[in-house]
């Protein structure tokens, strides 16, 4: 018997301006077909046109209006890209019916849309990608990328010229993406950028529609409106702007894993400027315990350099009476190395390899009892973990508290959990711990 195949959607393309903005159309259409399109050359065979508009002169940008208004005409279902998405409320005035209008280089947001608009049906000889893309992580655990780039001009880092300035997703983009993510079987969203905290600030937190509300383009939205999918959200890479303390309330009600990433790199105020980062350290330790008040499980980690130039015993000496009060439950620590184009090369009197060794040791030393202390007040509980890994010889699996991130903390090992498959989420009791793992048996 034969097997019928869908038709898939037809999608037509105007491409107005330069040949950066032919470029673009054709990452546009190719993207497409990969993700099963057919093309139509006339309006009259396509189920969505897209404008791909040039603004560069006022001529170009009256050719721009001009096919816009012709393809609202022929086809009725429109969708405006391009140079001129940055006088969206006016092509919106304009025209009012059409279906969405991005930015130029938006390639994610025009393919959205798209999507949106003519949703492909579903066939495994059309659709040769899975809705939530190729992942390189296990089935149960994804990342979930929303900006790229940073503002910030750290001494010690280059990425600024690698990635360039803060770039952020649009909120409803984020979530359509986690929603599939879910829909495939992701149990845990781990929310990555260069620096969550300042997620939307560069467009200014714009509002954008999701399920008939308005969410903004702005880490606290995005974090409840992630919570409400049913997996664990966990966020790193946060620095610690006041509105941080508007997601700790979101930990305590069960939206958001308790569990906060922030990179420190140091405490004292001394080598903070060096590094040109925040140097108020006295008042993050007043706020690490009002967050703790507010949520008692939550988990902070953080990553600290030691050895960069400049810091003097005195200098690491208030590092450690920092990290004893601060009690984080989590630490990494970097020697400091020169990094190619890191403006950090040219400051003076660096510190010695043997001095820098000898203090990550120590601080290692330190947070390794920190690190213990905190597990071992732990045994006793029940604490919910997801499952990694499942021995099925031994009967044992191996997962993660809601205070682990894959692969840079700790691990629960469980025995007597060979009826667990990689994914489950399951009370567990907590039998006994050491420096950075517990151990336990599900209940």
């Amino acid at each position: 018997m034969a097997t019928i195949l869908p038709s898939p959607p037809k999608i037509g393309m105007v491409s107005l301006g330069c040949p950066k903005n032919l470029v673009d159309s054709e990452r546009i259409l190719t993207k497409l077909r990969s993700d099963g399109y057919a093309m139509s050359a006339d309006y009259a065979g396509a189920d969505v046109v897209l404008v791909n508009t040039c603004g560069f002169l006022d001529s170009a940008k009256e050719e721009s209006l001009e096919a816009i208004g012709e393809a609202i005409a022929e086809n009725g279902r429109v969708i405006v890209t391009g140079c001129m998405g940055k006088e969206a409320a006016m092509i919106r005035a304009k025209f009012p019916n059409v279906l969405a209008v991005t930015g130029a280089h938006q390639y994610e947001e025009v393919v959205g849309a798209v999507h949106e608009a003519a949703p492909m049906p579903p066939s495994a000889f059309l659709n040769l990608v899975p809705d939530s893309g190729l992942k390189l992580t296990p089935r149960h655990y994804s990342y979930l990328k929303i900006s790229e780039g940073c503002n910030h001009r750290c001494a010690f880092c280059i990425i600024p010229s690698l990635r360039g300035d803060l770039v952020s997703r649009r909120p409803d983009a984020i979530l359509r993406e986690a929603e599939k993510l879910v829909e495939a079987g992701t149990r845990e969203l781990l929310v990555i950028s260069q620096d969550t905290s300042a997620y939307g600030l560069d467009i200014r937190h714009q509002p954008r529609e999701w399920y008939g509300r308005e969410v903004r383009a702005h880490m606290t939205d995005l974090a409840r409106e992630l919570g409400s999918l049913g997996a664990w959200v966990r966020l790193h890479y946060v620095y610690p702007y006041p509105h941080v303390d508007q997601v700790i309330p979101l930990m305590a009600e069960g939206l958001v894993t308790p569990y906060l990433d922030i990179p420190f790199q140091h405490a004292s105020p001394n080598v903070l400027r060096a590094m040109k980062r925040p140097a108020n350290d006295a008042k993050v330790l007043e706020r690490i315990r009002n967050w703790r008040a507010i949520c008692p499980d939550i988990a902070i980690r953080s990553t600290f350099v030691v050895g960069f130039p400049g810091e003097t015993e005195a200098d690491f000496a208030y590092l450690m009476e920092w990290l004893e009060e601060a009690q984080l439950d989590r630490v990494g620590a970097f020697r400091f190395e020169p990094v190619e184009g890191a403006s950090a090369n040219a400051l003076p009197d660096p510190v010695p390899e043997a001095v820098k060794e000898e203090r990550y040791a120590r601080l290692m030393e330190l947070t390794a009892r920190i690190s213990a202390e905190k597990l071992q007040a732990k045994v006793g509980r029940t604490l919910d973990v997801i499952i990694d890994a499942v021995d099925d010889e031994t009967g044992g699996a191996t997962g993660r508290s809601k205070a682990d991130a894959p692969e840079i903390d700790g691990e629960v090992h469980l025995r007597d959990a060979g009826h667990l498959a990689q994914g489950d989420i399951v009370p567990v009791a907590i039998e006994d711990a050491d420096e950075h793992d517990l151990y336990g048996v599900p209940v």
